[in-house]
């Protein structure tokens, strides 16, 4: 059974159905296994508890506000903090 763990930010119970829908579809898409044996585990991480470098996230995205698009929507958008 695949079992897919995702690392990211919080997120609304409506958005945690549709990454599991999604990662389903692609595991049943790409490999032929049936979409019932995914298993997809999110771990949600505030910003306080990363660390990107040298310092905590929370630090760095307080450091960057007003920069242009915003960080909070680079790290919404990729799940990634830094947006890459």
């Amino acid at each position: 059974m695949p079992l897919i763990i995702f690392e990211g930010p919080r997120m609304e119970k409506d958005k945690k159905r549709e990454l599991a829908r999604s990662f389903a579809e692609a595991v049943n898409r790409v490999t032929g296994i049936r979409k019932e044996v995914v298993t997809t585990v999110i771990h949600e991480n505030e910003k306080e508890n990363i660390g990107v470098g040298v310092e905590l996230l929370s630090d760095k995205l307080a450091r960057e506000v007003g920069s242009a698009g915003g960080p909070d929507d680079a790290v919404r958008e990729s799940g990634r903090p830094g947006g890459g």
